[in-house]
């Protein structure tokens, strides 16, 4: 495509004739969901009811890696873990194309968000993690990127300092802490020497819809290989001491299926400062698509900015810190 916004293009008639190609017949009905590095809609249908519809960032990700993405979910699925697993579409591929896009097309799912709020769910859900990681453990993503110190931490960096994103008179400041913060880390986690396996890679609260049953695990986009911590620590909030609480409990239903190694807790606080380096640069990347400076208007403001420096300093004090123990 040679618009400078990949989604152009992509109108509610494009939206809908990609669904009707499954066959279906759509009724209109349309709904966008929250979604921004792709584009996620909801669509009504006459026969199958509401199908979700996902039409991948032009660029992002090659068709082989999506179609790794694909293939985990369907051996999750295969072993009865509650993921969400793209159909096959029109030409007997789970990945579609229309209109110089591609696309995938998935089951509706509905559930209610959770905030982990009690025992029995993180139990639950570290019980699903573990089968998911034993799966994860059992063969090796050849497509799919690594989360590495380089990808999290060294390019997102230079991405923001080369763009000249920075006000000028925090340029110097930025840049020494995040060059600090990005050394020690990775110096962290070459002393841990984790196992890699494939991950879900952004398992956040708002990937998980719960149901009467327990949850299901949504939005494999960003799965990639790293360590085990990676799919728990993001599922952790509060202080010190509540997280440890939901730490512990995560990892007695996770021990039910899989062997954790205790050494990844060091990894919680470089993972997470990782994840608000990347967070920034991941903003900036994106900032030529209309949807980020309509949903995102705080960022890439002297505010913004001098908020993330204060937010690396904590971070950098983090680090210095004991980490949380398994309780």
């Amino acid at each position: 495509m040679s618009h400078a916004h990949p989604y152009e293009e992509l109108t509610p008639e494009v939206i809908l004739d990609a669904v009707e190609r499954l066959p279906v017949r759509c009724t209109g009905g349309l709904l966008a969901l929250n979604s921004y590095e792709n584009r996620v809609y909801r669509v009504d249908t006459e026969t199958r009811g509401p199908i979700a519809v996902k039409f991948y960032r032009p660029g992002r990700w090659t068709d082989d890696q999506i179609a790794e993405e694909h293939a985990f979910t369907r051996e999750l699925t295969e072993q009865e873990i509650p993921v969400v697993t793209p159909l096959v579409g029109p030409e007997g591929s789970t990945l579609c194309r229309h209109a110089g896009f591609r696309y995938a097309l998935f089951p509706w799912q509905p559930g209610r968000a959770s905030e982990l709020g009690l025992p029995e769910e993180r139990r639950m859900l570290g019980r699903y993690l573990g089968r998911l990681h034993r799966v994860g453990a059992s063969a090796r993503f050849h497509s799919r990127p690594q989360l590495t110190v380089e990808a999290f931490g060294h390019e997102p960096v230079r991405y923001v300092l080369d763009h000249g994103f920075l006000p000028g008179y925090l340029d110097q400041a930025y840049r020494s802490l995040a060059s600090e913060l990005v050394e020690r880390i990775a110096g962290i986690m070459a002393a841990v020497s984790a196992r890699t396996l494939r991950l879900h890679g952004d398992c956040h609260l708002g990937n998980l819809l719960w149901t009467d049953t327990g949850p299901h695990i949504v939005d494999f986009d960003d799965a990639r290989s790293g360590p085990a911590i990676q799919d728990v620590w993001m599922l952790l909030s509060g202080d010190r001491d509540a997280m440890q609480r939901q730490l512990g409990e995560i990892l007695d239903g996770y021990a039910s299926f899989m062997d954790f190694d205790t050494s990844e807790i060091a990894l919680i606080e470089p993972l997470r400062t990782l994840r608000l380096i990347h967070y920034s640069a991941w903003l900036a990347r994106r900032w030529d698509d209309p949807a980020f400076p309509r949903s995102f208007p705080w960022f890439n403001t002297t505010r913004y900015w001098e908020e993330q420096v204060l937010i690396l300093r904590e971070q950098l004090a983090l680090l210095d810190e004991e980490p949380l123990f398994r309780s």
